[in-house]
């Protein structure tokens, strides 16, 4: 069966402020340090939390990626050169950067708050043309859905939700009760899933919180998930119909 499999002792470590926050990143930078390099139109992918206090990751900049944040637990502000003011964003909510010409950024993680940040790539030969936006979208305005024991709340689908340039980008947050469940694979198309609590069997294999997982060429297949699996998943095209920046510049 065609999985990879990234265990949290695989990923790449990353840290600000002397550790106030500490992160994992199923794909870094080259210089990170971990095992997997961009793929499909996905160039970065970092779980980020905080520690016991608020802490604050300076003003940055950022040119051509859609520089996805999703709350996962706790809140966390926002402030950019657009905006120029800072706002609160809460779990389940997300924000949506799209750098183009340029746009610097500063993150405040509260106490005990936790995220994904996520770079989707456009066609970036394009998009560092066009002028930078910001958008973000409560919890409550993305749909919750109950089927054979599995809660799936739709992030973004054929829809596109998000409004995303990053052609062919599906996004899913599923909880399963225990017991076994049918997952259907796209064709054409890398399912990268992160465990975000509980075990999860796939086959003989058997992948825990933290842990990152890429399956890219099955129809279906059997889950078996345990104490309270909860997953994130985005589906992404194979082949994108651009070069992604990771190509352009043989990023590895």
């Amino acid at each position: 069966m065609p999985i990879k499999v990234f265990t949290k002792e695989n990923q790449a470590n990353g840290n600000f402020n002397n550790g106030q926050i500490l992160e994992k990143k199923p794909i870094g930078f080259p210089q990170d340090g971990g095992q997997l390099s961009p793929y499909s139109n996905l160039f970065y992918w970092a779980h980020a939390w905080a520690s016991a206090n608020d802490s604050t990751i300076g003003l940055h900049p950022h040119r051509g990626f859609e520089i996805c944040s999703f709350v996962l637990k706790g809140e966390i502000e926002h402030y950019d050169t657009l905006l120029e003011k800072w706002i609160t964003l809460k779990k389940g909510d997300v924000q949506i950067i799209k750098a183009g010409k340029g746009i610097s950024h500063s993150e405040k993680l509260k106490s005990d708050s936790e995220i994904f940040q996520i770079w989707f790539d456009p066609n970036i030969q394009e998009s560092l043309y066009i002028d930078a936006s910001y958008n973000d979208f409560k919890s409550e305005e993305f749909i919750l859905e109950k089927n054979n024991g599995v809660e799936v709340k739709t992030i973004s689908n054929n829809e596109n939700q998000l409004g995303l340039d990053s052609v062919g980008i599906k996004i899913f947050e599923s909880s399963f009760t225990d017991g076994e469940n049918e997952h259907i694979i796209e064709e054409n198309c890398y399912h990268s899933i992160f465990i975000l609590s509980g075990d999860l069997n796939i086959g003989d294999q058997v992948f825990n919180k933290g842990d990152f997982i890429i399956i890219d060429s099955e129809k279906k297949i059997q889950l078996s998930a345990k104490n309270n699996c909860k997953i994130f998943e985005i589906i992404s095209p194979i082949k994108p119909p651009y070069k992604t920046y990771a190509e352009v510049h043989n990023v590895n």
